[in-house]
Parts: structure tokens; C-alpha cells; sequence
């Protein structure tokens, strides 16, 4: 882990710069495949994501079995996403704030030098996640947050670029517009479905040592308060790892996982013996316990849902939500697939109208 300034800024922007080829000439990904028993055991190595890292799985695999460090790897994987424009949730063509800029959070952890680095409410920078790793290298800091987080990343030797694709900029146009009938937007076709997102990408991977690391990176909630922060960047809520035993993170809606520090959560109830899925699925009961009535149907049931992922030092794996219908990405030696969530309802028992859907 122990590189210069001058190579960590060179092999950053070869790795992006291959991956923003591959993504954009379509390269051929294995094709997902469910399997009815959710979570399981798989020999190391072992990398875990939420469902739209597929291809960032494989991509993290390939370079572990090749001797690279996990949270390198993992951070590869993740970078795929954020330069994927396609993928509104994180990085470049990130759903914007509500006065329509993207920022950006992430954070990452390595587990056998126990250091982490994260990034708050970035601008401009396509892959946080890259400076949230050169925060962890070169600082003695965990957390840069908004302008001083940009200028460290450009004083890093990162490259600005206005990350609101016209995909992104219509979507806000079209939210902005429902703001009020009286002001002066016009109003689009009645029919027009207003996007909220609040995903992610978290990945964990294990190596055949036993190695671990975390990284979680996006854009946060679409439409948000300007300086809004989600779980992503925050060490326990939005990623976790723990060399000893695990890994584990989330997407969904960051305030519900804030309050719970659910990725550290997760690791502790497996340090004391919980599996994966058990693990998770009592952080989803602590989430809904800690969950304020507004947010809760009359059954006590949350209008929102929530994924976490977690991960062993052993090799062992599950992703779980509230609700049934979920599913999460995994790579090992059977290669990448797609596998389901283990949950606390069933999807029937989802509320069918909220105040608003986050």
C-alpha cells in the first residue's frame, strides 16, 4: 500500500481511463444468474456488491486472484459505476441536489493497515472513491468534506469535469417543475414518473489470506438539501471492515442507517457469532426499531427499504432488505452472478403509498 504520489496519480488515471473505454464500447459481462437459497459460503476470494456492481465484482476478482491488494481492487471495481453515466446514483450522470449539482460521497477501509479515508459532498470529481483512498494514504485525516475536498483532489492531480449529463439535467428539470404550479417552470406531461434515488454502490472483498477491505461511493439522495450528507462517506454507516472478522455496507436510504451505524452493527453481531444473514437481517430490525412513526405505515412497517452486505474473513456472504425482491452481486471462483436478498417481509406486505418514497 505504500506507493508515491506520483504513481498513485498515474495508475488512477490509467485505471479510470481503461474503465471509461470498457464501459462505453459495452464489453461482454457474464450474464446474472439467481439461485433460490439466499446468501452462502464460497471459498476466498470472495467479492460482494450491491446488484450494480456485476460487472465490478468480476472486475475486483480477476485483479485479487491476481495478487492485487483488495481495497485496490475493490476500488476498481466501484470505479465502473462512477464513470458510468447510465448509472444515476453514483459518480458521472449522478442525480443532482435540488438546485441541480451532483455531489458526491464515499468511503473505503483496509483491513490489514486498519486505515480508512472518506469523502463528503465533493464536487466535480468523477470518482470520489479514489480520493477517498488518497485521503487514507496521504493524510492523516479520515474525512475531507465539500470545497477543501475538491481542492485536495485537484491538488491531488485529479481531473474537474461538470459531472450533470443532459439525461441527469432533464430529470431535474422535470422534479423542478412539479415544485409548485404557480411558479414559472412549465409543467411536463402528467404522466412523467419523477426519479428518487437513493442508491449506491457498496463492494467488500476478501482475499485467500483472509485480507479484507470496504469501499462505498454515490451521489446520494436525488434532489437533496445542498451540503446534504448520507451513510456512504461515514466509517460504520455506510462501510465497514474489520480484518478480524468481516466486511459489510449499505445502500438505500442513508438517514435510516445513519442512526444505527449499521455497517459496524453488522460486523459486531458476526464478531459475537451471528452468521451473515442473521447478522443483517437484526440490523434491519434495529433500523426499523430506531425508524420515527412518520416514516412507518400503521403496522410498523417502513415505506422506504434499505440492502446491507456483509461478509466474512471465512469466505462467507449475504445481502439482505427489508422487503422481499432485493438481490446483490457476488464473484468467486463460480464466477460473478447475481443472487437474492434475504428479508424481513414479504413484498405483498409493502405499503403502497408513503409521504414520499426515499
Amino acid at each position: 500500500m505504500s506507493v508515491s504520489r506520483r504513481d498513485f496519480l498515474a495508475t488512477s488515471a490509467t485505471t479510470a481511463a481503461a474503465l471509461a473505454v470498457s464501459a462505453s464500447r459495452g464489453d461482454a459481462l457474464p450474464s446474472p444468474v439467481s439461485r433460490l437459497a439466499p446468501g452462502g459460503a464460497a471459498s476466498r476470494p470472495v467479492v460482494l456488491a450491491s446488484s450494480n456492481g456485476i460487472r465490478g465484482v468480476k472486475v475486483a476478482y480477476d485483479q485479487i486472484v491476481a495478487g492485487t491488494d483488495t481495497l485496490d481492487a475493490i476500488i476498481a471495481g466501484v470505479n465502473i459505476q462512477e464513470l458510468d453515466p447510465n448509472d444515476q446514483s453514483v459518480g458521472l450522470g449522478g442525480l443532482p441536489n435540488e438546485e441541480g449539482v451532483v455531489q458526491l460521497d464515499a468511503s473505503v477501509m483496509h483491513g490489514p493497515t486498519r486505515r480508512a479515508g472518506a469523502v463528503a459532498c465533493i464536487e466535480d470529481i468523477a470518482t470520489p472513491s479514489l480520493v477517498a483512498k488518497a485521503v487514507m494514504d496521504y493524510t492523516d485525516h479520515i474525512m475531507l468534506a465539500g470545497q477543501d475536498a475538491r481542492r485536495f483532489a485537484v491538488n491531488m492531480g485529479f481531473k474537474t469535469q461538470n459531472l450533470l449529463t443532459e439525461k441527469s439535467r432533464q430529470d431535474w428539470l422535470r422534479w423542478k417543475s412539479r415544485l409548485n404550479r404557480g411558479d414559472a417552470w412549465l409543467d411536463h406531461d402528467d404522466d412523467i414518473r419523477i426519479k428518487f434515488t437513493t442508491g449506491t454502490i457498496n463492494m467488500n472483498a476478501v482475499n485467500a489470506a483472509g485480507d479484507l477491505s470496504s469501499c462505498t461511493t454515490t451521489s446520494g439522495m436525488a434532489w437533496k438539501v445542498p451540503g446534504r450528507v448520507g451513510d456512504s462517506p461515514i466509517i460504520g454507516a455506510g462501510q465497514y471492515c474489520d480484518n478480524t472478522v468481516g466486511a459489510a455496507g449499505s445502500t438505500g436510504r442513508g438517514e435510516a442507517n445513519i442512526k444505527v451505524c449499521g455497517a459496524f452493527l453488522a460486523v459486531e453481531f458476526m464478531r459475537n457469532g451471528a452468521t451473515p444473514e442473521q447478522a443483517l437481517i437484526k440490523v434491519m430490525e434495529r433500523v426499523i426499531a430506531m425508524t420515527e412513526k412518520r416514516l412507518l405505515d400503521d403496522n410498523g412497517r417502513p415505506y422506504f427499504d434499505l440492502n446491507f452486505y456483509a461478509l466474512t474473513k471465512d469466505g462467507r456472504y449475504a445481502g439482505a432488505s427489508a422487503y422481499e425482491g432485493s438481490d446483490f452481486a457476488v464473484c468467486d471462483e463460480k464466477g460473478a452472478r447475481i443472487e437474492k436478498c434475504v428479508y424481513l417481509y414479504k413484498k405483498e406486505q409493502r405499503p403502497t403509498a408513503s409521504p414520499r418514497e426515499t
